[in-house]
């Protein structure tokens, strides 16, 4: 079931960007979170269907991990400022904090983008990889 659809077009005045630590939740948040995880106007959204390794915590494979985690964060971020795209939200994930969404750039998920450049996986059935 479709919640809610956001869209940005290339060169819109409104950029993404990365996330602050501390940053204040309101309607104004407008950024990115991690590979995996964006803030759009106050709307906290994981994004479904793939995972990107954790910047901060390091789960398994310490520094390569959270070396990736940059890269994967850094090509989202470039996507989304580079190209026209959708975000479409389907529900609340298991945390029920956030949304469940899925970006698309001329109708391609971008999660797939993600995994065909080896910065992300499948999610749930993918192997973490970036995992020794």
């Amino acid at each position: 079931m479709l919640l809610t659809s956001f869209s940005n077009s290339a060169g819109a005045s409104e950029t993404m960007r990365m996330c602050h630590a501390g940053e204040r939740n309101g309607p104004e948040k407008h950024c990115l979170v991690d590979g995996d995880t964006i803030w759009i106007h106050g709307s906290n959204i994981r994004l479904k269907g793939f995972d990107t390794p954790e910047p901060a915590t390091e789960i398994c494979g310490g520094e390569a991990e959270v070396e990736l985690a940059y890269l994967a964060s850094n090509r989202l971020l470039e996507l989304l400022n580079s190209k026209s795209w959708t975000v479409e939200t389907f529900g609340i994930d298991g945390t029920g904090k956030r949304l469940l969404g899925t970006i698309r750039i001329d109708g391609r998920d971008v999660g797939d983008i993600l995994i065909s450049e080896g910065l992300a996986r499948s999610w749930p059935d993918g192997d973490e990889w970036w995992c020794p």
